[in-house]
């Protein structure tokens, strides 16, 4: 019996140690957003969820990011997709629309609403989030700006959910950090948006681990 026991033991060791096979512990995430998230016109190695993957790696976090990032979707966009685009057994989402809402002039009570349903339809699967925060470009005037702005802080409270102020913080105003068309992040500027933000997905993925123990 001790034999048995003994190479049974061995069979579990060797089959969790074969590539591909990944840890019951590995905290599954999935980036839902936009082309600032889904790495617009970069390798795909470059993308904010494949740089911030290996920076929470490097940090020892045992955790996968799927991008599930849209180029010009919108809040109603990916509230439409939401249910396909984030599988089951999702454990946490990166959750980062509403740029395309306010570069379209978007009535902000609308993107507001958009975002409610998408963290609502997480929580009710199960799944933290983690709300990755836009304000409206200055051409939108100030008017715009005041019913804007305030919808990621206000949601986050809501639903007690982490926030990130601003996705793009340390990169908008840099031209050297963006591509040609100014407004889409460079390899170079997504790393700097990583780096901005990874005490706070640290602390997600955290609060996350705690959950799960």
């Amino acid at each position: 019996m001790r034999f048995k026991a003994a190479v049974l033991q061995i069979a579990v060791i060797a089959l969790m140690t074969l590539p591909g096979v990944a840890s019951a512990a590995t905290l599954k995430l999935v980036g839902l957003g936009d082309s600032l998230m889904a790495g617009y016109q970069l390798p795909a190695d470059q993308s904010y969820t494949a740089q911030m993957e290996k920076a929470l790696k490097a940090e020892g976090f045992d955790v996968t990011i799927e991008n599930a990032a849209v180029s010009g979707d919108t809040t109603s966009g990916g509230l439409a997709r939401a249910d396909w685009s984030v599988p089951d057994g999702t454990d946490g989402v990166i959750l980062e629309l509403g740029a395309n809402d306010a570069l379209r002039g978007i009535a902000p009570e609308e993107t507001e609403k958009n975002l409610d349903a998408l963290i609502a339809r997480f929580k009710e699967r199960g799944m933290a989030v983690m709300l990755m925060g836009m304000v409206a470009p200055p051409n939108m005037g100030e008017e715009y700006a005041a019913r804007f702005n305030p919808i990621y802080a206000r949601l986050a409270g809501k639903y007690q959910v982490p926030l990130y102020p601003f996705f793009l913080d340390g990169v908008v105003q840099d031209e050297r950090l963006k591509l040609s068309d100014g407004m889409h992040p460079t390899g170079e500027g997504v790393g700097i948006m990583v780096q901005r933000s990874l005490p706070a997905l640290k602390d997600f993925l955290k609060l996350m681990e705690a959950r799960k123990n």
